[in-house]
């Protein structure tokens, strides 16, 4: 009985912790978060460079779209033949470089509700956010708009994009969803566990363990959604307009962990609670046995 006590009273408890990490996880914004300060200093470096006199800029409409034949009468010990690849391979850096540069990318860092800058990571954004000409955060959109559509694109190009957005916003309605089915299983339980407690009632006991078990299931499946996004919205048709650079760092943040740790805890309490009623003492019926025998001694008395 005891033991059933303990464990009860131990899955309870890490279940109010689980509900506590998942509750500050959905209200707190470090799910996903990016780092561009090396990416800024780099294109402020190339863009000085095509700012200095010596500099020589070759524009990438001159490219060639195939290499060009290797002159046989030149011996094959001259160096002659590799100069149209080197060439081809330094522009081919370059015109990559002004692709990524032209794009302005921003630190971030994004949650279930709302996308904000990072503070003190970029100057002239901070700036900007000061004098008001930019917000600190944009709400996460979770309905369909056209008009985040680029224009001037081809129909094909056009459709796959809205296709991409429309699967997009699914993950993201799925992710906030089963969190939020996750917090209401999870406190729903936790009060039932209380009540079984306090009256001492295995049944109720049970029942909380297995709803801690589904919430547990509900936080699994919000969390690969939110990945499965996320690496979504990272490998989108086209690259240059949704993909990011290799010199910006982006990962995780301790929001997306406290959601990961909360999970646990809620698995963790889902066995405790339902293993706590399997402890109890199993009642005895030999009482009535013993009616039963003296009801049919009596019986016969009396035939």
């Amino acid at each position: 009985m005891a033991a059933m006590k303990i464990l009860t009273s131990t899955g309870l408890f890490l279940a109010l912790c689980a509900l506590g990490l998942l509750a500050m996880a959905i209200c707190t914004d470090h799910w996903y978060e990016t780092d561009a300060r090396r990416h800024r200093e780099r294109c402020k470096n190339y863009s000085n460079k095509r700012t200095d006199p010596g500099y020589i800029y070759i524009s990438n409409h001159n490219l060639p779209l195939r290499m060009p034949p290797r002159d046989k009468s030149k011996g094959k010990g001259d160096g002659s033949g590799l100069l149209p690849r080197v060439k081809r391979h330094f522009l081919a850096a370059s015109s990559a470089m002004e692709s990524h540069c032209s794009r302005q990318f921003n630190s971030t860092i994004s949650g279930l509700w709302r996308r904000c800058h990072r503070e003190g990571f970029d100057i002239e954004t901070e700036d900007l956010i000061y004098k008001g000409m930019i917000q600190r955060c944009i709400p996460v959109k979770y309905h369909y708009s056209s008009s985040i559509l680029p224009r001037n694109f081809p129909i094909n190009i056009t459709k796959t994009i809205r296709q991409d957005e429309w699967h997009a916003l699914h993950l993201r309605r799925m992710t906030a969803g089963f969190i939020g089915m996750a917090v209401s299983i999870i406190l729903f339980g936790w009060i039932i566990g209380v009540l079984g407690c306090c009256k001492q009632h295995d049944l109720m006991q049970y029942v909380a363990g297995l709803l801690f078990l589904m919430g547990g299931t509900c936080s699994i499946i919000s969390l690969c959604t939110c990945v499965a996004g996320i690496n979504f919205e990272l490998s989108r048709y086209p690259r240059y307009m949704y993909g990011l650079p290799e010199d910006i760092s982006h990962g995780y943040g301790w929001s997306m962990f406290c959601a990961w740790v909360g999970l646990g805890l809620t698995l963790l309490a889902g066995f405790l609670c339902t293993l706590a009623p399997s402890l109890s003492a199993p009642r005895t019926m030999a009482p009535k046995k013993k009616k039963k025998k003296k009801q049919k001694k009596n019986n016969i008395m009396l035939a």
